[in-house]
C-alpha cells in the first residue's frame, strides 16, 4: 500500500509544472501559449530570463530529488527509487492536471538521478558535455544522453529491471521531444 501510494504522489507531484505556476503568478498568462509552448525551463528562459530558467530548472529537478529521497526514506531499493522516478516524470510529461499537456521532463530526471546515483549522473553529464563538444547543439547532446541512460546503467552493471525502467525513462522523454526530433530530421542537424 506504501509503494501505491508513493507512485500516486509521485505521478501527482510531476504535475506540478514549475513553469506554469511561475507564469501565472508572476506573469499572469500561461506559458503553454507562448514561445514555444513547452511549459519547461528553457522556453521560460526564453521568454522571462536567466532567473527564470534556473528557477524552473530547479523546481522541476526537486520534484526528482524529493521522490527518489522519500523512496530511500520508506526503506525501498534502488529499484523502486527509479520507478517513482519514472512515475514522476511521467506526471511532469502527461499532468492530468493539465489535460496530459506538460513539459518535457529532462530537468526532473536529472534530479532524480542525482540522487539515485551521484556516479551515474556524473557520467550522464560527462556524456552529454562530450556529445555537445562534438555536436554544437544543446538538444541533440540532450536526447542522445537521454538515449544513453539505460547503456550507463548497464554498464554500472545494473540488472534487467532497471534497464527496462531506464528505457521506459528515455523512451517518455523521447517521446516529449517528438517535435524537435522531426525538426532535426528536417534541418539534418
Amino acid at each position: 500500500m506504501v509503494l501505491f501510494s508513493l507512485l500516486i504522489s509521485s505521478y501527482l507531484l510531476g504535475n506540478l509544472l514549475s513553469a506554469s505556476l511561475l507564469s501565472r503568478y508572476y506573469y499572469k498568462e500561461d506559458i503553454r501559449i507562448k514561445g514555444s509552448g513547452n511549459p519547461g525551463a528553457r522556453n521560460a528562459g526564453r521568454l522571462y530570463g536567466k532567473k527564470a530558467f534556473v528557477a524552473i530548472f530547479i523546481g522541476d529537478a526537486l520534484k526528482g530529488v524529493l521522490v527518489v529521497l522519500a523512496a530511500r526514506l520508506f526503506g525501498f531499493d534502488q529499484l523502486i527509487e527509479l520507478l517513482v522516478l519514472l512515475a514522476v516524470v511521467a506526471g511532469h510529461v502527461y499532468p492530468i492536471l493539465f489535460k496530459f499537456r506538460g513539459g518535457k521532463g529532462v530537468s526532473t530526471l536529472i534530479g532524480g538521478l542525482l540522487v539515485f546515483s551521484p556516479l551515474v549522473f556524473a557520467v550522464f553529464v560527462g556524456v552529454f558535455a562530450v556529445l555537445y563538444l562534438f555536436m554544437k547543439n544543446f538538444t541533440a547532446a540532450g536526447i542522445s544522453a537521454i538515449i544513453s541512460l539505460p547503456i550507463i546503467l548497464l554498464a554500472f552493471s545494473y540488472h534487467t529491471p532497471f534497464i527496462l525502467f531506464a528505457c521506459l525513462l528515455s523512451g517518455i522523454i523521447l517521446i516529449a521531444h517528438r517535435e524537435d526530433l522531426r525538426m532535426m530530421r528536417q534541418t539534418g542537424n
